[in-house]
Formats: C-alpha cells, structure tokens, sequence
C-alpha cells in the first residue's frame, strides 16, 4: 500500500462511527483503499470515478454555528472542501481548501489531524455521478472571520445555527450533512 494511502487507511480506522450509515461507509472505504492505490484525482471531473476529498467544516464550537458556501456545481449549501492531490495529507487538504474558498488559514480543532465523519456519496450536479469519499475536518470558526470567497466555487457563504440546519430542508445540504451536525452536536 502506498503511503499516502496508508496514511489514509489509518485515519478512516481511526474514525468512531456515529451510526450505521457511518460504519458501513468506514467498512467500504477501508475496503477500497485495500484494493487500490488510485484514489487520487487525476483529472477533473472523475478520473478515476472514485477519489479522495476533504471538506473543511468551520464550526464555532461554543454554539455549533457552522459556515457553509453555496456551491456552484453540486447547487448545494456545503463545508468547503474539494479534492485532495496525490499524496497530500487530507488534513493539509482541508487547510488548503479553506485558504482557496475562503481565503482565510484554518487551523484544526484541537490542533490535530483527525477527520470526525466520513461518507461515500455519488456526486450530484453539473460534475454528477462519479463517487467522492470525502473526510470531514473540524476547522475553528466564529462569524468575525474575514473571509474572502472564491466567486468560481460558490455563489456565497452564510454561517448557519444549529437550529436553522434542523428546521431546513435537508435536501439543500450535502446529503451527510445533518447527520454529521448530530454527531458533533451529540458531544455537547
């Protein structure tokens, strides 16, 4: 197994489900990166059809209030995010992510390396049907923060209340997305 995808490998073990839905998408994704090397992007939209992405979710952890950015291609309310280049650490890809979308240094919740969530969702929109396997990292956030979007990826970005993510459509988030705010939320 090439490092990098090891380095993966061991960041997926690491993860502690929070459901079912959590556990069968940690099960297939650990599957996966046994079977295959290739699972970084090569070129865009899907080569190969499944790759590695990290989304960086900026979270203000004394409310759970959470940024997310209207995204252009997928036309869903998403964490910023994309994908992660060949033999980049997830973690230095949420980062990066955050200075390309947001313009801002993000620094991870707690100082690690760790993702808290991972899904497997076919992707849907203006690049749809190839697979992302995306790892969700806490970045430290507070509405203060001066942010810089990137007009290309999204339309805009608005941060979001715990209880405007509950009372809204579930169908304009990533479709992960008010499971993994019941995961973090659930440590309160």
């Amino acid at each position: 197994m090439r490092d990098s995808v090891r380095v993966v490998h061991d960041l997926v073990t690491n993860i502690a489900p929070f459901d079912a839905v959590e556990s069968a998408h940690i099960a297939d994704t650990l599957r996966w990166l046994k079977a295959t090397d290739d699972v970084f992007r090569r070129s865009k939209p899907a080569t190969p059809d499944r790759h590695l992405v990290s989304y960086a979710v900026l979270l203000d952890c004394d409310n759970f209030d959470v940024l997310l950015v209207d995204h252009v291609n997928s036309g869903l309310f998403l964490p910023p995010g994309g994908h992660i280049e060949p033999d980049e650490h997830p973690a230095a890809a949420a980062r990066r992510e955050c200075r390309e979308e947001l313009g801002i240094e993000g620094s991870l919740v707690g100082g690690g390396v760790d993702p808290a969530f991972v899904t497997v969702t076919t992707t849907i929109g203006l690049d749809a049907g190839h697979t992302d396997v995306s790892l969700w990292f806490i970045l430290e956030g507070s509405q203060d923060l001066e942010l810089t979007l990137d007009e290309v990826e999204s339309r805009g970005a608005r941060w979001w209340s715990l209880e405007e993510v509950t009372a809204a459509d579930g169908d304009i988030f990533d479709p992960h997305f008010l499971r993994f705010m019941r995961k973090v939320s659930s440590s309160r």
